[in-house]
Order: C-alpha cells, then sequence, then structure tokens
C-alpha cells in the first residue's frame, strides 16, 4: 500500500481559461505556475459547463445526468432531475476508500439536494473519511452560512473576525495532510480540495485587492488581445485562430462608465484567485515537508468557465440565508450596485459580463453555454515521480469523464459492477495515462448537454448548438474560437453528429429542455402559492 501514489484533486469555481498566470492571464499565481512547469498542461481539457454537474461527474467519472444532477440541485420530481446523487454512481472517495486509501475533502461541495439535516448525499456517506467544507452553492467568504465539519454544523467558527472562507479550506487541507502522515504513515491518501473562489461574492482583503490597483487599468478590449498574444507565445493558442469578437452586450472600454467600479470587480475578482494561489502554495509546502510530494498526483482545473452573472440589487429582507447580513447582524448592499465598491464583507457582488469576457479569451460565451468559452478550463496535472514530461502542453481533448479512470489505472483500484447492493453504471470515460506522455491517442467522441445547451466534439469537429437556437460546426483545429459557422457548408456531417448526440443523450438520461422548463414553472408556481 505504501507504494500507491496519493491523489491530490484541487478544482476551483467559476474561473475563466486564460485567468492563471500559466495560461496568459495578469493574475499571480506563483504556486499553480510552479505544477505547469513542473508538470504538464493540457489545453483542450472540458468541464460541463457549471458548479453541481461538473463536481458531480468529476466525481463519478459519468455524465452528470447519470448521477441525478442535470441541472443543479433543485428537485425536479419523477420527471426531471433529482437534484441528488444517486446510487447508480461511486465517487473517487468511495472506489479509492474500498482499495485501502484515506479520503478526506476540504471546500465546496454542491452536490445535495437536502443541505440541512445529513443524508446519503453527504460527503461522509459517498466515501470520504474527513469532511470540511459548505454543502451550498455559494455564500459569504466571512461567514459561510453551510459550513459544516463531518456532518456537524460548524457555522459558529466563522464568527472568529479574521475568518476567511478561502484560507480555511487551504488551512483544514493542510491539516489533513499533517494528520494523515502522523497516524496513518503507510497508507495512501485521496484529497479533493474545492475552493469557492473566485466564484460571487466578490469578496477579498483591502490588502490583496491593493496589489491588483493598476493591473487592469487598459480595459476589456486591450487585455483581451494582450492575452491573446501572450497564449500564442506559450503555446496554448493556434496564431490563426482569431479572437472572438467583444461580446455584444458590451461596450468599447473608452465609452462605458463607472471605470473605477469596474476596475474595482476585476480587482477583487484577482485577488480572491491570488488568496487561493498562496493556499495551494501552503498544501505543496505541507506536501514537501511530510515527503509526500514527489508520489502524489496533483490534478487541477475549474468546474466551468467565467461567470458573466449579474447580480440585482435586492433589499435586505428579500435576500435568502445571511446574504442579507454580516456575522454581526449589520445589512449586507446585495447586488452590483456602481456606487458601492466591491470586496468587504458588507458588499454581495458579481464581475459580471465584462470582465468574464476578458477571464474567458480567446472564447465565445460563458458559464452556462457549451461553447468553448462555458466549458474550456485549465488542467495542470504534477506527479515527479509518475509523469517525465516537465512544462509541455497536451492538446488531446479530454474532459472530466476521463479523471476517474486514469486516476483507477495510476492506484489500481477495481471500479465495481455493484456497491451496496446498488447496480453501478459503468464509467464514461479513457484513462489519461498515455497522454501523460505524449498527445497520442484517437479518442471517442466527447458530448455535453446543460440546459439545452449541446454540443458534440469528434476529432477536429465541434457540433454545438446555443439553446433554443439551431445546431453550428465548427472545424476545431482551423477555428476553435468558433468564429466561422460551417453547418450550412457539411449538412450530411451536422445530421451524422446530431443523431451521435440523441443517441448519447437518450443513453444517458439527459430530459429535454422544455420538460424541465415546465417544471420549474409549475414549481416556481407552487412557491408563490404557498407564500
Amino acid at each position: 500500500m505504501a507504494d500507491k501514489p496519493n491523489v491530490l484533486l484541487i478544482m476551483n469555481d467559476d474561473m475563466g481559461y486564460s485567468d492563471l498566470g500559466c495560461y496568459g492571464g495578469e493574475i499571480d499565481t506563483p504556486n499553480l505556475n510552479r505544477l505547469a512547469a513542473s508538470g504538464i498542461r493540457f489545453t483542450q481539457f472540458y468541464n460541463t459547463a457549471r458548479c453541481s454537474p461538473s463536481r458531480a461527474s468529476l466525481l463519478t467519472g459519468l455524465h452528470p445526468h447519470q448521477t441525478g444532477i442535470g441541472v443543479l440541485v433543485d428537485d425536479d420530481g419523477p420527471e426531471g432531475y433529482p437534484g441528488n446523487l444517486n446510487k447508480s454512481c461511486m465517487t473517487i472517495a468511495e472506489v479509492l476508500k474500498e482499495d485501502g486509501y484515506r479520503t478526506y475533502m476540504s471546500g465546496k461541495w454542491h452536490i445535495a439536494h437536502n443541505i440541512d439535516t445529513p443524508n446519503d448525499t453527504w460527503p461522509l456517506q459517498r466515501g470520504f473519511d474527513r469532511f470540511y467544507g459548505t454543502l451550498a452553492g455559494s455564500g459569504n467568504y466571512y461567514y459561510p452560512w453551510t459550513l459544516t465539519r463531518d456532518n456537524d454544523d460548524i457555522r459558529h467558527e466563522a464568527l472568529q473576525t479574521d475568518y476567511y472562507y478561502t484560507d480555511a479550506i487551504s488551512e483544514q487541507a493542510v491539516q489533513f495532510i499533517n494528520q494523515h502522515t502522523q497516524e496513518y504513515p503507510d497508507t495512501p491518501f485521496f484529497q479533493y480540495v474545492a475552493y469557492t473562489a473566485p466564484h460571487w461574492p466578490l469578496h477579498a482583503g483591502e490588502e490583496d485587492i491593493a496589489k491588483y490597483l493598476g493591473r487592469f487599468d487598459q480595459g476589456w478590449d486591450q487585455l483581451r488581445e494582450e492575452r491573446l498574444q501572450r497564449m500564442i507565445d506559450m503555446g496554448i493558442i493556434d496564431p490563426d485562430w482569431k479572437l472572438s469578437e467583444r461580446d455584444p452586450g458590451l461596450p468599447e472600454w473608452d465609452q462605458i462608465e463607472h471605470k473605477d467600479w469596474q476596475l474595482r470587480r476585476m480587482e477583487v475578482y484577482a485577488a480572491q484567485i491570488d488568496r487561493m494561489d498562496r493556499g495551494i502554495g501552503h498544501i505543496l509546502q505541507a506536501l514537501e515537508q511530510t515527503g509526500q510530494l514527489d508520489n502524489t498526483i496533483i490534478f487541477f482545473l475549474a468546474d466551468n468557465g467565467g461567470c458573466a452573472e449579474e447580480i440585482k440589487p435586492t433589499p435586505p429582507e428579500k435576500v435568502v440565508k445571511n446574504r442579507g447580513y454580516t456575522k454581526t447582524g449589520e445589512e449586507v448592499a446585495y447586488g452590483n450596485r456602481p456606487d458601492i465598491m466591491p470586496g468587504s464583507e458588507h458588499t454581495f457582488q458579481s464581475y459580471g459580463l465584462s470582465w468574464a469576457n476578458v477571464s474567458n479569451t480567446p472564447f465565445r460565451l460563458y458559464k452556462h453555454w457549451v461553447h468553448e468559452g462555458g466549458i474550456s478550463t485549465p488542467f495542470i496535472v504534477h506527479w515527479p515521480q509518475g509523469i517525465k514530461a516537465t512544462g509541455e502542453f497536451r492538446h488531446t481533448p479530454c474532459q472530466l469523464t476521463d479523471v476517474m479512470a486514469t486516476v483507477l489505472e495510476i492506484t489500481g483500484a477495481v471500479y465495481p459492477s455493484s456497491y451496496r447492493g446498488n447496480d453501478i453504471l459503468p464509467m464514461e470515460g479513457q484513462s489519461m495515462m498515455p497522454v501523460f506522455a505524449s498527445d497520442c491517442w484517437e479518442r471517442a467522441p466527447l458530448f455535453w448537454e446543460h440546459e439545452g445547451n449541446a454540443a458534440v466534439r469528434e476529432g477536429k469537429w465541434k457540433l454545438v448548438k446555443k439553446y433554443p437556437n439551431e445546431w453550428e460546426l465548427f472545424n476545431m483545429e482551423q477555428d476553435r474560437t468558433e468564429t466561422d459557422d460551417l453547418s450550412k457548408q457539411h449538412t450530411d456531417r451536422v445530421l451524422m453528429m446530431s443523431e451521435q448526440y440523441e443517441i448519447w443523450a437518450k443513453r444517458c438520461g439527459v430530459k429535454p429542455r422544455e420538460k424541465i422548463l415546465e417544471i420549474m414553472e409549475l414549481r416556481k408556481k407552487g412557491q408563490q402559492k404557498n407564500r
């Protein structure tokens, strides 16, 4: 057992493809840059465009619809998705625990419908020996409202004045590593670290924000151009690919109002990522000090592309849970208000469409959609004992379902056909182990669906649609930024790939978007009636 590698899976939340320094961004991320320089970076790794589905797919090796989480964690009744991890899937933690691993998690769970009472979809009930984090999808960084240790509500721990959730996630991960080394020195571990940073709200310390004053003053038009050039120079982006146009909902930088507020939004966002990177540095230091770094395979990725969601100003009395008040009972200014600068716990804002367009450079669209801007993520793999290549790129397309298959090949753990009396669906992914050595495989087609947005990637071709629009077709070798729709020139290919999609969607339990919208409308009416 002692020879088996540890597995450290790090995911962050709502970060764009090109935000990290090692992917062309302006944000200081020396620790992730270090992992990239001594590991490998994937340029075409894909998530599933949204928080809960990505987590479900990453942890199970299945498509999210197969796990019961097709949209988020809402219960859509018998005709929709239950919003819970079902019993037809197993998490990586469950599989590795059966193989003798100790399993730990710190951070965001967000794959359980019931977040008030311990149940069989909470971390300890899905294979983790220890858990520290939040069960909900988002919340105040200074006072997270579903803070939990194992199965216990520990929100009171966030009442300390210097509490900051990103730091707490990192610190707990370090504690788990140190405790494990002392108590189980001959046992490998699996650790899942799921940061909420940089998901809204925009919360960061003044010192961290001040570091980025002036960093983005050129504005989004120039920053996108500069990012693209750095990505070309690095070898991430083909120089023949065009930069996607500025989002049509955005004016030129020189024409906008409230520039100080717009800049502050991006400065806080950058500070959140910077703080996360520092925490990752502490985790790496713990691995080094305990002699675990070389024999730990580390994966880093984001759960979806940059988030263009704007938060509407809302009176405190209409804001759910703790979003309307601080830990000391003071009111929070909830929503994107240019008269209030974000950052402190008295605010609750997002960075919105403007900066998400920069985060996803050079791609189109955002979180929710399955165009490249919604599903492309940085993906770093670091494993000194198992990967000889350092500082190299891999351009092979891969996706979340491949992580489970890869971990099982590395560890030798067995994926069962049944578990605790339930039949388990076969894994959907392929092991990436061959790609660690070189770009070498012709893989099976990749599929996506979220909120009716759908895509198929087969070789160089990608068929994609933004619901409820028609299919578009792109040659990803010539045009990964999806600027030249070829669907009219290749109607036979559109038909063939759309038929592939329908077969996949039926097999994997994808619900028609119209049915989900109908269920949501009925639920909304029921809630209004009960008020």
